[in-house]
This record gives structure tokens, sequence and C-alpha cells, in this order.
């Protein structure tokens, strides 16, 4: 059995900790690890206990990929395939995709797509339903999984059935749309009802089967955007111009709404998809208050509340069902009831092209990280971290001159034709127009601060003559 990651979230309600370039399941919401790395490793300890489980397949957004590598070398995971969707097309198309992909070695293996953003508390109810979809897939089935649900929620989809028990396999009679809380009221007390996970079983061949019958133009757009894949490093490429060509669907209206061979097995534990900052509170540990708090936080008068401090000391006073998350850039105060419409403040920020929708004042690279210390008119001040034997690429810029001090590390510099290697305290000045680049050559972290100034600050403004980490954007 092969687990598929899908990965392409953009976490916007989880704002201001998720953002664009590091959404939610990358981040350490619930637990030392991230969403991400939570999924890793509940498949890993499936595999030493006996579930079998192959390598995954990780489908992912181009922009996330070397975070994906880092966080899985971390754990000391080796995906056997990482698909970069040049686009985001929804569920079914990454599934048709991590589909093919797991055919083109010539086996027929069991999938098991999981999102990475889900928190499952309860792993031998996990492997229960595990064992019990198995049996329904070797009967030619796809599985669905349902969760029991513990209140009316109005954020999930739901899935009907004929059974009312919690435990067992029934037929899915049909896929509910997110529910007003009158109708989720209804749902829960009828019984037959059940959240609507988003993880799946199915034999490979089975799901290609019933994209070919149900949803042609995904399934030959995901075969057509994987054969003129370009494979770069440890990453595959699907064609842009293939991939875009698929419907933006979800595989349940692609597939499971439409299908005769769809089966939900129960899944009785405690699931999240952590969809929003009530979600993250009703998942976390809480103190006497029921407060869940995480970092240098200080309350006072406060209950049934959230609240996350980043980089400084918060406090909260005298006020409840609150939701308060400091990061270095950015404030969010709300009630937990309008959790869901975060959101909205994503979109304005992002109609007003401001950077804090996008990315963190902290950025990570596949050479290392920088922080956005400072910046004003004409200037910029950004601590860089170069990991041990990583190299940034060779380029130029045409509107702006670079100053580079070395707090703590060596640093090999490339200006023009001359190359100087510079340790703790040294400076060097690469001026605007002339080719240069930078490496760590140590067993050490290299530290510098990059002062950089002239007409034009942005991200874009770069010209890469040469990359060994095979970027062809600028990230």
């Amino acid at each position: 059995m092969i687990p598929v990651i899908l990965s392409g979230g953009s976490g916007t309600r989880l704002w201001p900790l998720s953002r664009a370039l590091k959404p939610k399941q990358f981040i350490s919401i619930h637990g030392d690890l991230s969403l991400f790395q939570a999924t890793l490793d509940r498949i890993k300890n499936l595999s030493t206990e006996g579930e079998s489980l192959s390598p995954p397949i990780i489908v992912c957004n181009e922009d996330h990929r070397f975070i994906v590598a880092e966080q899985s070398r971390s754990l000391d995971i080796k995906p056997q395939k990482i698909l970069l969707e040049p686009t985001a097309r929804n569920t079914a198309p990454a599934i048709a995709a991590a589909t093919l992909a797991a055919l083109e070695d010539g086996d027929d293996p069991i999938l098991l797509v999981l999102a990475a953003d889900h928190v499952i508390s309860d792993i031998n109810a996990f492997k229960a339903s595990l064992a019990l979809a198995r049996v329904e897939v070797n009967k030619g089935r796809i599985v669905t999984f349902g969760v029991v649900p513990t209140k009316p929620e109005t954020g999930y989809g739901y899935i009907r059935t004929q059974m009312h028990t919690a435990e067992g396999v029934a037929h899915v009679e049909a896929f509910v749309e997110k529910p007003d809380l009158e109708t989720a009221q209804s749902y829960l007390a009828q019984g037959n009802y059940f959240w609507n996970s988003g993880m799946f079983m199915f034999r490979a061949s089975v799901m290609k089967s019933e994209l070919e019958r149900l949803s042609p133009d995904i399934i030959v757009a995901a075969e057509l955007s994987l054969s003129n894949a370009a494979h770069d490093h440890d990453f595959t490429r699907l064609n842009q111009v293939d991939f875009v060509n698929a419907p933006n669907v979800s595989i349940d209206y692609a597939v499971m709404e439409k299908t005769n061979i769809a089966s939900v097995v129960i899944l009785n534990s405690s699931w999240s998809d952590l969809g929003a900052w009530d979600s993250v509170w009703e998942a976390g540990l809480k103190d006497e208050n029921e407060n869940c708090i995480q970092g240098d936080v200080l309350l006072q008068g406060v209950t049934n509340s959230y609240v996350h401090s980043s980089h400084r000391l918060v406090t909260v006073l005298g006020i409840s069902d609150v939701v308060v998350v400091e990061t270095s850039d950015a404030i969010l105060v709300t009630t937990k009831e309008n959790s869901q419409d975060v959101k909205k403040i994503v979109s304005e920020l992002t109609k007003n092209n401001r950077v804090e929708s996008a990315s963190h004042r902290e950025v990570y690279r596949p050479w290392g990280k920088y922080d956005s210390v400072d910046q004003g008119h004409r200037y910029q001040v950004k601590r860089i971290t170069v990991k041990p034997g990583h190299k940034l690429s060779v380029q130029l810029h045409h509107h702006r001159a670079e100053h580079w001090i070395v707090v703590s590390g060596t640093a090999n510099v490339q200006i023009g034709d001359k190359q100087v290697l510079l340790s703790e305290n040294q400076s060097t000045y690469i001026p605007i127009g002339v080719v240069h680049s930078l490496e760590n050559p140590g067993r050490i972290p290299l530290e510098l601060i990059e002062v950089q100034s002239g007409s034009y600050l942005g991200e874009d403004d770069i010209v890469r003559f040469e990359d060994r980490y095979g970027r062809l954007e600028l990230v």
C-alpha cells in the first residue's frame, strides 16, 4: 500500500500563522511536528507495526517543494515521488496524477490518500479503519472515511449512509455540502450522517478506470501532464500546459458522487482538519479555564480562548471566547465565533498587494532562510542563514546593491571574476549589475547581515545564471 499525501492547501483561515508560501500544513500548530510531518510520522509508525506501507507519493505546490523535501528529510523519510502541481486544480486532478504515477512501475498498488493537515488522535482506531477499508478495496470498491460527528459542525461536508452505528462499513448514499447550523443539528440527531474526512483508499487500477468512465477529461489531462513532465532532482514537475486543462473539481464531484462502488468506513476517533482557529482551540490542550495557549502568554480573567505568541509577550485581560495570534509582522484578534471569516482578511490583504498575505518575515529557501529585519525608503536589511555546504544561485540585480557582513561562520563569495573568503566581522560590497554568489563551505551555519540599497528592492529583481537546486522561478 502506498500513501498519497495531498499537500496543496493554502490554509487562509489560519492566518497570520498560515501564509501562502508556508501554509498551515508546514507549521507546528498541534504539537512539536508540523501537520505535514505528523502525517508522515503517522504512516511511518503504521509501517513499523505491520501495515507494510511503501514510501509515500506527495503532491504539492511548486512553491512548497523545498519545504516538503526538508521536512521529509528531517524525519528520515524519502518519498518515492514528489509531484509538483503547476497550478491548483483541486483534489481530482491531484489524485489522478498520483494514481497514474503509482501505476508507472507496472504494479497495481492500493493507494491510501491522506490530507497533509489532519489531526487524528486515536491511532488504534485509525488502524482498525484501515483494516476494514482494505477488505472493501480487495472487493474492488473505492473507500472514503467518514468521521463520527461530535457536534453540529458547519465547516465540514457530510456523507449520508443507511447505517446508524459508529462502527463498520456501509455503501455511500450521498455526499452533502457544508450545512447551516439547523441542518447540521438534524444530521447529528439522525445518526446516519458522518463528517467527510477527505481520506480515501482504493486500488490504483480501479480509480483509473472510474476516472476514465466518469471524468475522462481529468484522467486525459493527468496522463499528458505526467508523460510530458520534467524531472528536476527529487521532483516531478507536471506539465503546466496539460495540467491546466483538467477541470478544477474535487474527487467527490468527479468520481465519488457518481460511482456505484463507493463505500464509507467509519473512523471512530477524534479528528480535525484544523480548518479555523476555533478548531485549533478545540483540538488543543486546555488549562482549568478552558484556555489553549502557545508561547509567552499571560492571561487574567480570560476563559474559553486561544492565544498564540510567536515572538513576544502577549497579555489578555478580562475577555472570553477570543482568538489572539501574534507573529513577527501581524496580529489577529477575533472571536472564536468569527474565526471562519479570517479568510476575508486575507482576501483584503491580497487585494491591497500586502506581502503579509503570502509570506512571513522569515522566509525559507533550499539553502537556508532569511529574515527581513527592517526596511524603508530605498533600503532593506535582512539576516541571512546559509546551511553548511549550501550555495545561493549565481545571480545579479538590476536595481539594488548589497553589502554583506558576516556574523558567524565562513562565506565563500564570488563578485564578478573575483573570489574571496570572509569570516566573522568581515564584509564585502556587491554593486548593482555585478554577477555574484554566496556559499557556505564550512561545517556550521553561516549567518550574515545583508543591507540592500536601491530604487527597487523586490524579490523579483534577480537574474539567475546557475543554480544547484534547479529553480526555474524565483523561489
